[in-house]
C-alpha cells in the first residue's frame, strides 16, 4: 500500500521528524528531518516495522492502535525518544490519524533541543538589545575619570619608594584593566549593521582558525571536519570572523590545558530542518551549521542556561560579553545559536541562511 502523496514542499520544511505508518505500523515515508533524527534514509527505512527504529518511553504499537481506534491526535510530552543509531532525546510525541480508511497514522517528533534552541535564540536577542543603552552611557562616563585617576597615579609614582610603587602601579594596572572592559563594552554596544554578502563560511573559519593557532589556542590541537560541498552564507565576513574568534577563544580557555588531549573541532554540516522566525512573523531557513566543540570540563551548570546573557560569565575576571556579542551578531544575521554542554566537553553550534542565489 502506498501513502496518499503530500506537498513536497511542506513535508520536506517541516523542521521536526515526521513519520508516516501504515495499518500495519511499518513506515511508509519520512521527511528529511527523521531521515536525520533515524540516521537511515528513506530508500532503507521503507516497510521497516516503526518498532524496529523508534524507541520510546510508551508502547507505540500501543499509542498507535488507540489513534486508529479513536480517530483523534495523542500528544505525549516529555518522552524519551530514541533510534537503533542514537542516543535517547527528550522529546514531544505527536501521533495523528491520517486516513481512516487505510489506517494510515503521522509521528512527529519535537526534540526538545530544538525548543530549546529556538527559544534561546530569541530571549538573547532580547537581552541583548535591551543592554546596548546601558552599555553606552556607562562606557562614556566611566572612561574620562579613569584617565583622570590613572594619570594621576602616574605622577604620583614619580617621587615615590619602592615600597609605595607598589600600590601606584596597581592602581594603573587596575585602571587599565577597566578601560579595556569598557572597550569591549563599547564594542557591544555600538556594533554597525551587517554588510551582507555572499561569504564562504571555510574562508572565515580557516582565518580563525590560523589566527587562534598562534595566539590563544597555542598548544591545543585544532581539528576541521568541514563538508566541502557547503554552499555560501549571507553575511557580513568581519562580523562574523568575530564570532569564530570569540567562540575559539571561549573554547580555548575552557580547557584544562593538561598539555596533552586539549582538542577544539571545527565542523560544518548542512541540516535543513531549522527555520527561525523572523521579527514579521515569515521563516527563513537555517541550514548551515557551524560547531566548534571543546574537550573541556563543560560550562557550570548554574549559568548554562544564561550563557549568552550579558555579563554571565563562567570565568574568573571573566567579562561576560564575547557570547553576548556573539548571540547579537547572530541575531542580526536572521541565524541561531546554541550551546550543549557536559563534564565531556561543550559544543557551540551557529545555524546560518544561504545566501541568495542572486548574490552569488
Amino acid at each position: 500500500m502506498n501513502a496518499k502523496p503530500l506537498d513536497d514542499v511542506i513535508w520536506s520544511a517541516l523542521p521536526m521528524p515526521a513519520i508516516l505508518v501504515d495499518d500495519a505500523n511499518c513506515i511508509l515515508q519520512v521527511n528529511p528531518s527523521a531521515e536525520q533524527f533515524l540516521v537511515s534514509s528513506q530508500k532503507a527505512l521503507s516497510g521497516v516495522p516503526i518498532w524496529e527504529r523508534l524507541e520510546t518511553d510508551i508502547l507505540l504499537t500501543d499509542a498507535l492502535d488507540k489513534v486508529r481506534d479513536n480517530q483523534a491526535e495523542l500528544v505525549v510530552n516529555e518522552s524519551n525518544v530514541a533510534s537503533r543509531r542514537r542516543a535517547p532525546v527528550q522529546s514531544t510525541l505527536q501521533i495523528a490519524p491520517v486516513d481512516e480508511d487505510e489506517g494510515t497514522v503521522l509521528i512527529l517528533i519535537t526534540p526538545r533541543n530544538i525548543v530549546d534552541r529556538l527559544e534561546r535564540a530569541q530571549s538573547s536577542k532580547s537581552a541583548a538589545k535591551s543592554a546596548i543603552g546601558m552599555a553606552e552611557m556607562l562606557a562614556h562616563e566611566i572612561k574620562n575619570p579613569l584617565a583622570g585617576i590613572t594619570g594621576a597615579a602616574q605622577l604620583l609614582s614619580m617621587g615615590l619608594d619602592a615600597a609605595d610603587l607598589e600600590l601606584t602601579d596597581l592602581i594603573v594596572a587596575e585602571s587599565r584593566r577597566i578601560v579595556k572592559l569598557l572597550d569591549q563594552v563599547e564594542q557591544f554596544g555600538n556594533l554597525r549593521p551587517p554588510e551582507r554578502k555572499a561569504i564562504n563560511l571555510h574562508d572565515l573559519l580557516d582565518r580563525a582558525r590560523r589566527s587562534a593557532q598562534v595566539g590563544f589556542a597555542a598548544g591545543v590541537r585544532l581539528v576541521e571536519q568541514y563538508d566541502p560541498s557547503l554552499p555560501a552564507t549571507y553575511a557580513d565576513g568581519d562580523q562574523l570572523l568575530q564570532v569564530f574568534l570569540n567562540l575559539l577563544k571561549n573554547a580555548a580557555e575552557a580547557m584544562e590545558r593538561t598539555g596533552t588531549g586539549d582538542e577544539i573541532r571545527i565542523r560544518t554540516f548542512y541540516d535543513h530542518s531549522l527555520r527561525r522566525r523572523l521579527d514579521d512573523g515569515s521563516g527563513v531557513g537555517v541550514p548551515l551549521q557551524v560547531e566548534i566543540i571543546d574537550n573541556g570540563p563543560g560550562l557550570p551548570s548554574e549559568i548554562a542556561s544564561d550563557i549568552f546573557e550579558p555579563f554571565v560569565s563562567g570565568r574568573e575576571n571573566g567579562t561576560g560579553l564575547g557570547l553576548a556579542l556573539v548571540s547579537k551578531i547572530i541575531s542580526e544575521h536572521d541565524g541561531l545559536v546554541a550551546v550543549d554542554s557536559s563534564s565531556a566537553g561543550t559544543t557551540f553550534r551557529i545555524s546560518l541562511p544561504l545566501a541568495p542565489k542572486t548574490s552569488e
